[in-house]
């Protein structure tokens, strides 16, 4: 089998933000994604628990974005329950 004329792979470096009829809100994303998610990925795997550790940096951002979101899911509904069952 012959592959012919195939011609290798390009790869440009860092991040871009792919063609897209809205550049506004891919932009507005990536901007998001490089806020939370500064560092890059953690690749050494020399011991575990030094390795645990560069991933919780790694995702440092998207685990205070959880956790925000999980003080809302509970608050918001105990804060409309006290204003709706006791009006004062």
């Amino acid at each position: 089998m012959e592959l012919g004329n195939i011609s290798q792979p390009t790869y440009s470096p860092g991040l871009q933000a792919p063609g897209s009829s809205s550049p506004g809100l891919v932009g507005m994303v990536h901007g998001f994604l490089r806020l939370v998610q500064p560092n890059a990925l953690p690749v050494a795997l020399r011991c575990f628990s030094f390795f645990l550790h560069q991933a919780l940096i790694y995702d440092l951002g998207f685990l205070i974005c959880a956790a925000i979101g999980i003080l809302f899911i509970v608050l918001v509904p105990l804060v409309g329950c006290c204003f709706s069952c006791c009006r004062c």
